[in-house]
């Protein structure tokens, strides 16, 4: 084996830690998938890994940005066939060469990142479309480059593609409320109207916040959340008979969203819930 091809196998094997170390439910959905379009989802989720980490990780929030900033520099870098030094941009430089993936979905999940980087705890979005566009920018794109690392053209693949990618992203943001409010006791990733429809959002100053004084009003505003995601993984479900067979590996993706739901189910939407503390995947 040369070093190239040596190089290159170390930096699959160090995208499958990755994911498995931080992403484990969909670690075991990828290993159902057929090899090539498992070596491009593996290299795929460990950016995925990579860029949703990239300021938890920091001890400096601008440096997180800057890692961010640096990984959409790298995107570019890619695709004018230029080496990078990293182990995961090596392996997504392959998977790119090899499947000829779209730059624009690789630079819509980065940007996106960016976008919710420079965002102030005090920037609420006003309703859940907004959250639905993240989600769609960040997980659905994961799978849409999948199936197209498959060869696979389905309409009905990249519609229950969207759900699933919809349904994963608003569900881990609702599990990750504790944690981001244990960061900067603000519950940024709530809707504004849904917020105020549960009695969370105060006004001061001009200036909207959402403040946790009834643990109801949050349970009520998670479940809210909750349904929305629970429609999308419905149709996400209504399409599967017109899915083709070589495209469902790809949308067990669904698995790890469902057992999100379910987790939150059992502890009535309570977040706080130590038992719902567990999340199984990393957004």
């Amino acid at each position: 084996m040369n070093g190239a091809s040596s190089s290159l196998r170390a930096a699959f094997s160090h995208c499958v830690q990755q994911v498995r170390n931080y992403d484990y439910h969909h670690y075991l959905c990828l290993l159902e998938l057929p090899p090539k379009m498992r070596k491009a989802a593996f290299a795929l989720r460990a950016f995925n890994v990579e860029t949703s980490r990239a300021r938890d990780v920091a001890s400096d929030p601008r440096i997180g940005l800057m890692r961010l900033v640096w990984w959409q520099e790298a995107i570019d870098k890619i695709y004018a066939n230029k080496l990078i030094e990293h182990p995961i941009a090596q392996a997504l430089a392959s998977v790119v060469s090899e499947n000829k993936i779209n730059k624009g979905w690789l630079r819509r999940s980065v940007q996106a990142r960016i976008n919710d980087a420079n965002r102030e705890v005090t920037d609420i979005p006003e309703n859940v479309d907004e959250l639905e566009k993240y989600a769609e920018d960040t997980v659905s794109t994961l799978l849409y480059m999948t199936l197209q690392a498959g060869g696979i053209k389905s309409t009905a693949a990249d519609h229950a593609a969207s759900h699933i990618g919809k349904a994963s992203g608003l569900l881990l943001l609702l599990k990750s409320l504790p944690y981001h409010a244990s960061r900067n006791q603000h519950f940024s990733y709530i809707p504004a109207k849904v917020a105020a429809k549960h009695g969370l959002l105060v006004e001061e100053g001009g200036r909207k916040e959402i403040r946790l004084d009834s643990r109801e009003g949050l349970c009520d505003a998670v479940f809210e959340m909750a349904s929305v995601a629970n429609v999308h993984l419905v149709k996400a479900r209504e399409l599967g008979g017109a899915v083709p067979n070589e495209a469902r590996p790809v949308l067990l993706e669904s698995v790890p969203a469902q057992a999100l739901l379910d987790s939150l189910r059992q502890v009535h939407f309570d977040v706080f819930d130590p038992r719902s503390r567990h999340s199984p995947a990393t957004f």
